[in-house]
């Protein structure tokens, strides 16, 4: 058929649920009017390691308006059965109140449940917990690993043996949590055998999947409601404990129950980015050629579950060199489990890998730019793929030149404004385009509306407008006309709303579906001996603002609403879908990004200020620029704060968090981010999906923290290899 008019997809449209937000109208996970609710408050373990001795509850139980407090010794054994294909795939998971064993600071040991938040407050500040408590293990570098992941390719020890240039650097970065501004919350309510939660997640499905194994119920029991989230960064991927304690107590009390985790327990079991130690070593010739690297790097996980992220990817494929070798062990320790967060892996190895490019290029008097160019691959040499498309030679060109590349002075501490030392700096950065099969359901009313639905969530980036976009195009419908729905279990089954898979998959279920909905459409149409359009072939029919017409005859046409009213149909209705094609893949699919930072660091007082960041975008099809700058924003936001700022501190004595806080864990305010900018190259990837588009939500962070790294070093010439750059580490 005819390509559709484009008219909202590429256009800077606001928000369609912006109105619902800043008017205070959107239904947090908290938010939700359930009758009858009742408040459940977590009580947090006071050890690192050990095991529960006794409880004593009766203080808090005397309490009027208290009805229950559940712990291991009184409540049921759940069957956690098997739950192959929920967001564990593992079918391991930390089983709350099943036994006396504490794995970590902070887990839960007991909840309280009240009539009032107060209450249920007050009662858990009385509940007494009695430990057997043992050293827990919290420290990276003393704990053991496990068997190592390993990667190879050519011979790179001999060949680091023979490179002309070696590099030998250690990098270590600080776990980082989430922060998003809402809490973790759940409702829950049981009618009969059958389970509603509205919860604060990223993957309705996942949490619908879980809650049905934990509970021993079928999938079609449970239902799963989150409509709005307020920000997630990676934190509602999976279903966490807490989320099972509501659904329990709610269960135990017959009585809806609602959970709000404080700002504190958000750092005790709802996951971080776990730091890393990574060892570098880089070989090239003289003309700045790489040869070889070996990468050794261990990772924090948890005690009771194997946490791991792609962070092997980049040094596979990045750049060209015939000698690989990678070593990635994971570390068990006594802390909850680590979870993706923006750019998993893909950030922390943005930041090893291209601060020690910048050092290479220090050391062979080469321009970073020049040097990341004399290594570009011809295809992806993980596995002699094609790359479905790679434009990062043109994104250092428009970023470089957008940027005032050729002012940068190489030469460190050369760049003064009074009291402060300027620095320039820049990184490459990749993430992969992943996709994932997906539905959704389209239907088009008799009056010339429509509704499409998906079980897809919205942490931010704007999910509601730009699958509205989508499906205003593929319907030839104006945005008002136009309704989605999102973020209920009951709706067709999308994947996790992260990886930045949420556009290309979801976004194609609803092409498909809407496409097919506008065939039906035109198909009555040219079958209709009472239409206009009777007899013209169906693939010379378009849709505009729900009128089909003839595409070289605008005038010959009819509405949705007379065609349907004509032929009594009350609506049309189609099923769409979106899956990779099967078998082995045909291309290597990332996006790619340049990203250059300017900073100001005090030559007295070490202090880092960031003075402007430029990031350059190869992220096929933009669907919403505006939305898009949304997320480059947020993206630099996040990179700033790894760079300079986020450390979650542990004491290892107890496994205690020292800053489970917004005054003691920093994230950047306005006054830390100036002046930010994003460009995004024009084009698409239709070998990736129908849309052309790669996902840019992850993308926007990587290559942030070396970036400002960089430019550090350019300002001061000190090279550093721990994150966050703190005032200490430049004095």
């Amino acid at each position: 058929m005819s390509p559709q008019p484009q008219a909202a997809v590429g256009a800077p449209l606001s928000r369609v649920d912006g109105r619902l937000k800043v008017t205070g109208k959107a239904p947090y996970a908290a938010e939700h009017d359930v009758d009858g609710a009742v408040h459940a408050v977590i009580v947090d373990a006071g050890i690192g390691r050990g095991r529960i001795t006794g409880i004593d509850t009766r203080a808090a139980e005397a309490q009027q308006g208290v009805l229950k407090v559940i712990h291991h010794r009184n409540a049921p054994k759940l069957p956690y059965r098997d739950n192959s294909g929920s967001n564990n795939p593992e079918g391991r998971r930390l089983r709350v109140f099943q036994d006396d064993e504490i794995r970590f600071h902070g887990q839960p040991v007991a909840v309280v449940v009240a009539t009032t938040l107060e209450t249920a407050q007050h009662g858990a500040s009385l509940v007494k917990v009695r430990y057997g408590a043992e050293q827990p293990s919290t420290d990276l570098t003393k704990a053991e690993p496990d068997e190592p992941t390993r990667y190879a390719r050519g011979d790179a020890e001999a060949a680091l043996g023979t490179a002309a240039v070696r590099l030998d650097l250690t990098y270590r970065t600080a776990r980082n949590h989430h922060n998003p501004m809402e809490p973790h919350a759940t409702i829950a309510r049981w009618n009969g055998d059958k389970l509603t939660v509205w919860d604060k997640t990223q993957w309705v499905v996942g949490t619908q999947t879980e809650l049905a194994a934990v509970f021993g119920l079928e999938t079609d029991a449970v239902r799963v409601i989150s409509p709005f989230v307020g920000g997630g960064f990676g934190t509602a991927l999976r279903c966490w404990p807490h989320v099972v304690v509501a659904a329990l107590a709610a269960r135990e009390t017959k009585r809806p129950v609602k959970l709000v985790l404080t700002r504190k327990q958000m750092y005790l079991g709802t996951g971080f980015r776990p730091s890393y130690e990574y060892r570098l070593r880089l070989g090239g010739d003289r003309r700045g050629r790489l040869t070889a690297a070996v990468h050794e790097l261990d990772a924090e996980t948890s005690s009771y579950e194997k946490f791991t992220e792609s962070i092997l990817a980049a040094g596979q494929m990045l750049y060209s060199m015939p000698n690989v070798s990678q070593r990635y062990r994971t570390v068990p320790l006594d802390l909850p489990t680590p979870l993706y967060m923006r750019g998993p892996g893909f950030q922390t190895a943005s930041f090893v890998i291209e601060s020690a490019m910048d050092e290479l290029a220090h050391e062979l008097g080469v321009d970073p730019i020049e040097l990341r160019r004399r290594n570009e691959p011809a295809e992806d040499e993980s596995n002699g793929l094609p790359f479905s498309t790679r434009r990062l030679r043109e994104c250092y060109t428009v970023g470089a030149r957008e940027f005032g590349w050729h002012r940068r002075n190489p030469k460190p501490r050369s760049t003064r404004d009074g009291d402060w030392l300027i620095g320039r700096g820049m990184a490459a950065g990749v993430y992969d385009t992943a996709r994932a099969p997906a539905q959704a359901r389209a239907r088009l009313d008799a009056d010339g509306t429509a509704l499409v639905d998906a079980a897809a969530t919205d942490m931010g980036p704007g999910t509601y407008t730009s699958q509205t976009q989508v499906a205003a195009d593929a319907l030839g419908l104006t945005m008002r006309t136009v309704t989605f729905r999102l973020g209920d279990s009951l709706y067709p089954p999308t994947p996790p709303h992260g990886g930045s898979m949420t556009m290309a998959s979801v976004g194609s279920a609803v092409l498909d579906a809407c496409n097919q909905v506008r065939r039906q459409a035109v198909k009555l149409a040219v079958e209709d001996r009472r239409s206009p359009l009777y007899g013209v072939p169906a693939d010379d029919v378009v849709v505009r603002n729900g009128r089909l017409h003839v595409k070289s005859s605008p005038a010959r046409g009819e509405t949705y609403q007379r065609l349907l009213a004509r032929n009594d149909r009350t609506h049309l209705e189609a099923g769409g879908s979106f899956a990779p094609p099967s078998g082995p893949e045909r291309h290597s699919f990332y996006g790619y990004n340049a990203t250059f930072a300017e900073v100001a660091v005090d030559a007295t007082l070490g202090l880092v200020r960031v003075r402007r960041v430029l990031g350059v975008y190869d992220a096929g099809r933009i669907i919403s620029p505006k939305l898009a700058d949304s997320q480059a924003i947020g993206g630099m936001v996040g990179g700033i704060g790894t760079a300079l700022l986020e450390h979650t501190v542990t004491d290892h004595r107890d496994g205690r968090i020292v800053n489970p806080n917004l005054a003691d864990y920093l994230v950047p305010v306005n006054a830390d981010v100036p002046d930010l900018k994003a460009i995004y190259l024009d084009g698409e990837d239709r070998a990736a999906d129908p849309l052309g588009v790669k996902g840019l939500g992850e993308l926007v962070m990587i290559g942030v923290a070396p970036a400002i790294a960089n430019a550090v070093f350019n300002a001061t010439g000190r090279r550093i290899r721990e994150l966050p750059i703190t005032a200490e580490a430049l004095l």
